[in-house]
Protein backbone atom coordinates (compact mmCIF):
# COMPACT_ATOMS: atom_id res chain seq x y z
CA UNK A 1 0.00 0.00 0.00
CA UNK A 2 1.25 3.49 -0.82
CA UNK A 3 1.09 5.87 2.13
CA UNK A 4 -0.54 9.25 1.52
CA UNK A 5 -0.62 11.28 4.75
CA UNK A 6 -1.52 14.96 4.61
CA UNK A 7 -3.55 16.21 1.65
CA UNK A 8 -4.42 19.72 0.54
CA UNK A 9 -7.53 20.62 2.53
CA UNK A 10 -10.64 21.23 0.44
CA UNK A 11 -12.60 24.29 1.54
CA UNK A 12 -14.09 24.56 4.13
CA UNK A 13 -12.01 21.77 5.71
CA UNK A 14 -9.09 22.96 7.83
CA UNK A 15 -7.09 19.75 7.46
CA UNK A 16 -7.34 16.51 5.48
CA UNK A 17 -5.40 13.24 5.87
CA UNK A 18 -5.50 9.79 4.28
CA UNK A 19 -3.79 6.59 5.41
CA UNK A 20 -3.10 5.11 1.96
CA UNK A 21 -3.91 5.33 -1.74
CA UNK A 22 -7.13 3.59 -2.77
CA UNK A 23 -5.42 1.12 -5.08
CA UNK A 24 -4.01 -2.40 -4.96
CA UNK A 25 -4.02 -3.96 -1.50
CA UNK A 26 -5.58 -0.85 0.05
CA UNK A 27 -8.53 -1.00 -2.34
CA UNK A 28 -9.00 -4.72 -1.68
CA UNK A 29 -8.89 -4.19 2.08
CA UNK A 30 -11.62 -1.54 2.02
CA UNK A 31 -13.70 -3.53 -0.47
CA UNK A 32 -13.71 -6.47 1.94
CA UNK A 33 -14.97 -4.21 4.71
CA UNK A 34 -17.48 -2.30 2.61
CA UNK A 35 -18.99 -5.06 0.48
CA UNK A 36 -18.23 -8.29 2.37
CA UNK A 37 -18.64 -7.08 5.97
CA UNK A 38 -15.15 -8.27 6.92
CA UNK A 39 -14.54 -6.11 9.98
CA UNK A 40 -11.26 -7.53 11.25
CA UNK A 41 -9.39 -4.59 9.70
CA UNK A 42 -11.40 -1.85 11.48
CA UNK A 43 -9.25 -1.69 14.59
CA UNK A 44 -6.04 -1.61 12.56
CA UNK A 45 -7.42 1.10 10.24
CA UNK A 46 -8.44 3.23 13.23
CA UNK A 47 -4.94 2.90 14.67
CA UNK A 48 -3.44 3.84 11.31
CA UNK A 49 -5.75 6.87 11.08
CA UNK A 50 -4.69 8.02 14.55
CA UNK A 51 -1.05 7.66 13.55
CA UNK A 52 -1.63 9.68 10.37
CA UNK A 53 -3.10 12.65 12.23
CA UNK A 54 -0.67 15.33 13.44
CA UNK A 55 0.31 15.30 17.08
CA UNK A 56 -1.53 17.95 19.06
CA UNK A 57 -4.54 18.26 16.76
CA UNK A 58 -7.31 19.68 18.97
CA UNK A 59 -10.61 17.87 18.45
CA UNK A 60 -13.78 17.98 20.56
CA UNK A 61 -15.67 15.19 18.77
CA UNK A 62 -15.29 12.46 16.17
CA UNK A 63 -18.15 11.94 13.74
CA UNK A 64 -18.65 10.53 10.25
CA UNK A 65 -20.26 11.32 6.90
CA UNK A 66 -23.28 8.94 6.87
CA UNK A 67 -24.03 6.81 3.84
CA UNK A 68 -27.53 6.82 2.37
CA UNK A 69 -30.30 4.95 4.18
CA UNK A 70 -30.61 2.63 1.17
CA UNK A 71 -26.93 1.66 1.30
CA UNK A 72 -27.11 1.11 5.06
CA UNK A 73 -30.12 -1.20 4.67
CA UNK A 74 -28.39 -3.16 1.92
CA UNK A 75 -25.15 -3.65 3.87
CA UNK A 76 -26.57 -3.71 7.38
CA UNK A 77 -23.99 -1.19 8.59
CA UNK A 78 -22.18 2.04 7.69
CA UNK A 79 -18.45 1.41 7.28
CA UNK A 80 -17.56 5.05 7.98
CA UNK A 81 -19.44 4.86 11.29
CA UNK A 82 -17.50 1.73 12.26
CA UNK A 83 -14.23 3.52 11.54
CA UNK A 84 -15.30 6.65 13.44
CA UNK A 85 -16.31 4.64 16.51
CA UNK A 86 -13.03 2.74 16.45
CA UNK A 87 -11.02 5.96 16.03
CA UNK A 88 -12.88 7.46 18.98
CA UNK A 89 -11.85 4.48 21.13
CA UNK A 90 -8.29 4.69 19.83
CA UNK A 91 -7.84 8.40 20.62
CA UNK A 92 -10.22 8.91 23.54
CA UNK A 93 -12.04 11.70 21.68
CA UNK A 94 -15.85 11.42 22.13
CA UNK A 95 -17.85 9.86 19.30
CA UNK A 96 -20.90 12.00 18.49
CA UNK A 97 -23.61 11.40 15.88
CA UNK A 98 -23.68 14.92 14.43
CA UNK A 99 -24.95 14.48 10.86
CA UNK A 100 -27.83 12.82 9.05
CA UNK A 101 -28.04 12.13 5.33
CA UNK A 102 -30.85 14.04 3.62
CA UNK A 103 -30.59 12.71 0.05
CA UNK A 104 -30.84 9.04 -0.91
CA UNK A 105 -28.31 8.96 -3.75
CA UNK A 106 -25.14 7.10 -2.81
CA UNK A 107 -21.78 7.95 -4.38
CA UNK A 108 -20.82 4.38 -5.29
CA UNK A 109 -21.14 3.74 -9.02
CA UNK A 110 -21.38 7.40 -10.00
CA UNK A 111 -18.93 8.88 -12.48
CA UNK A 112 -16.57 11.71 -11.57
CA UNK A 113 -18.86 14.54 -12.72
CA UNK A 114 -21.81 13.01 -10.86
CA UNK A 115 -19.73 12.70 -7.69
CA UNK A 116 -19.24 16.46 -7.66
CA UNK A 117 -22.97 16.75 -7.00
CA UNK A 118 -22.37 16.55 -3.30
CA UNK A 119 -24.63 14.54 -1.01
CA UNK A 120 -26.81 16.60 1.28
CA UNK A 121 -26.36 16.46 5.05
CA UNK A 122 -28.18 18.14 7.91
CA UNK A 123 -26.95 18.64 11.47
CA UNK A 124 -28.69 16.56 14.13
CA UNK A 125 -27.68 18.99 16.90
CA UNK A 126 -25.44 21.95 17.60
CA UNK A 127 -21.87 21.15 16.65
CA UNK A 128 -18.87 21.27 19.00
CA UNK A 129 -16.19 23.81 18.14
CA UNK A 130 -13.66 21.39 16.60
CA UNK A 131 -14.83 18.26 14.78
CA UNK A 132 -13.00 15.42 13.05
CA UNK A 133 -15.01 13.78 10.25
CA UNK A 134 -14.21 10.19 9.27
CA UNK A 135 -14.91 8.49 5.95
CA UNK A 136 -13.63 5.34 4.29
CA UNK A 137 -12.59 6.74 0.89
CA UNK A 138 -12.18 10.17 -0.69
CA UNK A 139 -12.56 10.54 -4.46
CA UNK A 140 -13.56 14.08 -5.39
CA UNK A 141 -13.95 15.35 -1.82
CA UNK A 142 -17.56 16.40 -2.40
CA UNK A 143 -18.90 14.29 0.48
CA UNK A 144 -16.47 15.68 3.05
CA UNK A 145 -16.94 19.24 1.82
CA UNK A 146 -20.71 18.93 2.18
CA UNK A 147 -20.37 17.40 5.66
CA UNK A 148 -18.01 20.20 6.73
CA UNK A 149 -20.38 22.90 5.48
CA UNK A 150 -23.26 21.40 7.48
CA UNK A 151 -21.14 21.22 10.63
CA UNK A 152 -19.95 24.80 10.27
CA UNK A 153 -23.54 25.94 9.76
CA UNK A 154 -24.35 24.13 13.03
CA UNK A 155 -21.64 25.99 14.96
CA UNK A 156 -18.32 24.26 14.29
CA UNK A 157 -15.36 26.62 14.05
CA UNK A 158 -12.94 24.04 12.65
CA UNK A 159 -13.59 20.82 10.75
CA UNK A 160 -10.84 18.35 9.87
CA UNK A 161 -11.20 15.02 8.08
CA UNK A 162 -9.37 11.71 7.92
CA UNK A 163 -10.02 8.82 5.55
CA UNK A 164 -8.60 5.34 5.11
CA UNK A 165 -8.10 5.53 1.35
CA UNK A 166 -7.73 8.24 -1.28
CA UNK A 167 -8.02 7.78 -5.00
CA UNK A 168 -4.92 9.19 -6.74
CA UNK A 169 -5.72 12.88 -6.93
CA UNK A 170 -3.63 15.84 -8.12
CA UNK A 171 -3.67 17.37 -4.65
CA UNK A 172 -2.44 14.22 -2.88
CA UNK A 173 1.00 14.76 -1.31
CA UNK A 174 3.01 12.22 0.73
CA UNK A 175 3.50 13.16 4.35
CA UNK A 176 6.41 12.44 6.69
CA UNK A 177 4.44 13.23 9.85
CA UNK A 178 5.25 11.22 12.95
CA UNK A 179 2.46 9.25 14.66
CA UNK A 180 0.37 11.12 17.19
CA UNK A 181 1.16 10.71 20.87
CA UNK A 182 -1.88 8.52 21.49
CA UNK A 183 -1.05 6.14 18.63
CA UNK A 184 2.62 5.92 19.61
CA UNK A 185 1.87 5.21 23.26
CA UNK A 186 -0.64 2.49 22.45
CA UNK A 187 1.54 0.92 19.78
CA UNK A 188 4.31 0.45 22.35
CA UNK A 189 1.92 -1.45 24.60
CA UNK A 190 0.92 -3.96 21.90
CA UNK A 191 2.52 -7.25 21.07
CA UNK A 192 4.25 -7.57 17.66
CA UNK A 193 1.33 -9.69 16.43
CA UNK A 194 -1.18 -6.98 17.34
CA UNK A 195 0.82 -4.36 15.43
CA UNK A 196 0.63 -6.38 12.19
CA UNK A 197 -2.22 -5.61 9.73
CA UNK A 198 -4.93 -8.32 9.97
CA UNK A 199 -4.36 -9.65 6.46
CA UNK A 200 -0.63 -10.43 6.98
Amino acid sequence: MRAVGEMAALEPLSGLWSVFAYAGAGRELLARLKYRNQRTCVRWLASAMAATLPSGLAVDAVTWAPTSAKRRRQRGFDQAELLARALSRETGVPFVRLLRRVDEAGQTGRNRSQRFRAPVFAARLASPSAVLVVDDVITTGATLQSAAKSLIAAGAERVDAVVAGATPLPYTTPSARQPSGVATMRAHNRSPAEREPPWM
